[in-house]
């Protein structure tokens, strides 16, 4: 009982439920940056390129052919195009990871720099007390 007392304390604590939210998030904005890469960023340059469709670049290793039974046997084919677009990806998920945290970062730099209150004036030592009481008597 003490193990699944133990996991079930794991498993309940914030940074679990946190990091699960976070793969969450990370997974549709994953989806968004896809759909921004794949509709919006390579059609322009594919356009500015020639015309090129950067899904269907591709190197042919071997045609497609037809086996003894007559089915056709699918070409081997390098896809290089679908490479340069999830570079593309990672490039764009990596930007906006590295302004995100440098946001934080910003903000907890201007927390740890906040001017911190004047220290108290240290209280006077005995002999400045007497100094005090003799500088008030040579007044009167």
């Amino acid at each position: 009982m003490g193990m699944l007392k133990e996991f079930k304390e794991f498993a309940v604590k914030g940074n679990v439920i946190d990091l699960a939210v976070g793969v969450i998030i990370g997974g549709a904005f994953g989806k968004i940056v896809s759909s921004f890469v794949n509709d919006v960023v390579m059609p322009p340059i594919g356009l500015l390129v020639g015309g090129v469709d950067f899904k269907d670049l591709n190197l042919v290793l071997k045609e497609a052919s037809l086996n003894e039974a007559g089915e056709e046997i699918a070409a081997v084919t390098l896809n290089y195009g679908m490479f340069i677009q999830n570079v593309v990806d990672f490039v764009i998920i990596a930007f906006v990871i590295f302004l995100a945290i440098k946001g934080i970062n910003s903000m907890n730099r201007k927390k740890e720099e906040a001017p911190a209150p004047p220290p108290a004036p240290p209280a006077p030592t005995p002999s400045e007390k007497l100094l005090e009481e003799i500088r008030d008597l040579l007044k009167k």
